[in-house]
């Protein structure tokens, strides 16, 4: 075989080892930290003002949560508005429970951390005090040193 020829064939098999055993070392860097007990960190930030993305965002978070992430979430603009203990969506078309501040609410009864962004308040009719209970107004120090973390995964919806 001339030198083009191998390089042809040897080229993909040298490429699909080498993404194999990133996997398999990536899976096993996983399984290490799941062994240690250490929770996979994720942040979830929503600024769309669409119920859908909302509402998937909500889905999405309590999944993680409930497959064992530490999750906090990050509501900004529009989405600010699921943080508000009155709030409920224009949507007739599901229970109180599956409308995005009611999966929010499940997740924050569960443990995860939400907050609105700093300058969500100050940009709306409402005061800290009309924010459901546990919801905090995010301090931008400690928000960008969760969103620098190497180990936490940030999501944008």
């Amino acid at each position: 075989m001339n030198s083009s020829r191998l390089t042809r064939f040897f080229l993909p098999l040298a490429t699909l080892a080498l993404g194999l055993g990133a996997s398999l070392a990536s899976h096993a860097s996983s399984e290490a930290s799941a062994e240690q007990g250490a929770a996979e960190k994720a942040m979830v930030i929503v600024t769309s003002d669409s119920l859908q993305t909302q509402g998937m965002a909500m889905v999405l978070s309590r999944t993680m949560q409930q497959q064992g992430a530490e999750l906090n979430i990050l509501l900004c603009d529009q989405a600010g508005d699921l943080a508000i203990a009155d709030y409920q969506s224009e949507s007739a078309l599901a229970p109180k429970d599956m409308k995005p501040e009611g999966l929010l609410q499940m997740i924050m009864d569960d443990g995860s951390k939400v907050a609105v962004c700093a300058l969500y308040l100050p940009n709306s009719d409402y005061q800290e005090s009309d924010l459901r209970e546990g919801v905090s107004a995010a301090e931008p120090g400690p928000m960008a040193e969760m969103m620098r973390d190497p180990d936490t995964k940030v999501f944008h919806f």
